[in-house]
């Protein structure tokens, strides 16, 4: 599995993070454990070191690479609500907020239009709501609402795809969903089902709430000179740690964060040979005052 998921970014996390020994990290989104050996390696704090996860499949990895570590199976934001009532305190914490090239690649979780597979979608299988519920269950309007919100695509199509995709219910499969969307769309040297995928992806997992209300919490989590750094994926995602990290920066000796990146850290040309993935990830890094 480990060679199945590449960590984006890992050199500029490394550098711009500063792990020490001794230092207690908190990952918020584990998945396989590529930024947390790589952060590990060098503190050695398995034992005040947390890792988190909503996927099955990653925490039955995590537990088997990071036997000293605790690893907590639930959403981030959950887990953030957990630590601070526990009262712990971090000097690194780190999210990455892509979903993981397993969950892509494995055609049975139902992420990508590229494979045949049930819509699923979920990152954390133990919750009801499927992106098959989306599809078959929402109404036209609704259908056409969270295409224009969350896969920003124009009023206009976002309409059309959703008419399309009333009259053919029921779909059942991800190519099902992919070769209808394609079959009513021009070329594109991106698929024409990307943005449809990702709008219902973010419903199913609720990522973008989830992120609004996590992100208020962290500095919380922070110990003084703690360096918190987050990587997003898509221009929504983005927009809110931007957002955040301006508002909680901006306050002058009152704010409770320093911004570290004026900037956010893409990645080199040499990583994007390797994992083209990596090519829309931006990373930004604060620093608790």
């Amino acid at each position: 599995m480990e060679k199945l998921h590449i960590p984006v970014l890992l050199p500029e996390v490394i550098k711009s993070l500063s792990p020490r020994p001794d230092e207690k990290y908190l990952d918020l989104t584990a998945g396989y454990g590529g930024h947390a050996k790589s952060i590990l390696d060098v503190t050695l704090n398995y034992k005040d070191s947390v890792l988190v996860d909503r996927d099955d499949f990653a925490i039955e990895h995590l537990k088997a690479k990071f036997p000293q570590t605790n690893i907590m199976h639930m959403d981030f934001y959950s887990a953030v609500l957990q630590l601070i009532e526990c009262g712990k305190t971090f000097d690194i914490i780190l999210a990455d907020f892509g979903v993981s090239s397993p969950q892509l690649d494995l055609k049975d979780r139902g992420f990508s239009f590229k494979n045949e597979g049930p819509l699923d979608m979920r990152m954390d299988r133990r919750q009801k709501l499927t992106a098959s519920d989306v599809v078959n269950k929402y109404s036209e309007r609704e259908l056409a609402e969270i295409f224009v919100k969350y896969g920003e695509e124009k009023a206009g199509r976002a309409k059309m795809l959703a008419r399309e995709i009333v009259t053919h219910r029921p779909i059942t499969t991800t190519r099902e969903l992919a070769d209808l969307i394609a079959s009513k769309s021009k070329y594109s040297h991106t698929h024409p089902a990307t943005k449809v995928f990702q709008a219902i992806r973010i419903v199913v997992n609720d990522e973008l709430e989830e992120i609004e209300k996590t992100l208020p919490l962290l500095p919380k989590l922070l110990n003084k000179n703690g360096r918190l750094g987050l990587i997003t994926f898509h221009s929504l995602e983005d927009r809110l740690v931007k957002d955040y990290f301006k508002e909680a920066t901006s306050h002058g000796e009152e704010s409770e964060l320093t911004l570290k990146t004026k900037k956010p850290i893409v990645a080199e040309q040499q990583e994007l040979v390797i994992n083209p993935r990596a090519r829309s990830a931006k990373l930004r890094v604060v620093v608790r005052n």
